[in-house]
């Protein structure tokens, strides 16, 4: 088990990996993890997120108050946002909010990234939803991320960034990475003319193997009425799941197994 100090350090790791991969710019962004019930680590506001040292890391309560912090050092006014996450959502570890360049560029267009476009962002991620506006340092984002924090585990924030979160530091900051590689391929792909998307039926397929692999996080596969209903996700929805779609019959066991095959070989196990 970690002791502080280490988590400390993985926290600093972890901003420079998006500071070197310009999913930051200057002072952005933020990061949170989770101790105890009312104990928390979270990175200073002001600060480049690509130069830390542990010294920086803050400690707060559930309420974001200080509990600890060096020098000058204070929390990000952000903390409002992880904190609702981690209120509403007790099997998250820790938060991580950055601005990627192909993520963010959807969210200021109003694009949720929601298009079925390859087994990996199915699988892992379902699609990401929009929340929308809301002013910086407010209860307006942490309420407008709270309409989705139940049924995903990564968010567009309108005109601002992206938010993910998970049971632990790493795979929150590797869901970030994911989102922003979804969006700059959907991007891609529409400059080529748009991307082929998969058929309902071949997203249930996906579906079932997610759940086949017993994966953890809120995801379609396992919370949208459609799929309990053993219909096909509505997954292009954004997050509004209708319960018009048609049935979509049994999946064969040998066509999950065939697509799970194919999914490893591209995942590299």
């Amino acid at each position: 088990m970690q002791n502080e100090y280490e988590i400390k350090k993985e926290i600093c790791d972890i901003g420079r990996r998006i500071y070197n991969r310009n999913m930051v710019a200057a002072n952005d962004g933020n990061i949170s993890v989770k101790l105890g019930d009312n104990e928390f680590l979270c990175t200073p506001t002001g600060v480049s997120k690509g130069f830390m040292t542990p010294e920086y890391i803050c400690k707060v309560d559930a309420q974001g108050n200080v509990i600890q912090a060096n020098g000058n050092f204070k929390p990000s006014s952000e903390i409002k946002m992880h904190m609702r996450v981690y209120q509403e959502r007790p099997d998250v570890r820790s938060v991580v909010h950055a601005h990627p360049v192909y993520a963010t560029s959807f969210a200021i267009a109003g694009i949720p990234l929601t298009q079925p476009i390859m087994p990996e962002a199915v699988i892992a991620l379902g699609c990401v939803p929009i929340a929308k506006y809301g002013r910086p340092s407010t209860m307006e984002i942490p309420d407008a991320v709270s309409e989705y924090v139940q049924h995903f585990d990564a968010v567009l924030l309108e005109n601002h960034g992206a938010l993910t979160y998970s049971d632990s530091l790493l795979a929150a900051y590797l869901k970030m990475e994911s989102v922003e590689f979804y969006a700059q391929l959907l991007y891609q792909s529409r400059m080529l003319g748009g991307p082929k998307e998969f058929t309902p039926q071949q997203v249930e397929d996906l579906y079932e193997i997610r759940r086949q692999f017993g994966m953890k996080g809120r995801h379609p596969a396992n919370l949208c009425p459609n799929a309990k209903a053993g219909k096909p996700s509505c997954h292009t929805c954004g997050g509004g799941c209708g319960s018009g779609s048609k049935g979509a019959g049994n999946v064969s066991a040998d066509t999950v197994a065939e697509i799970t095959r194919k999914v490893l070989e591209q995942l590299g196990r």
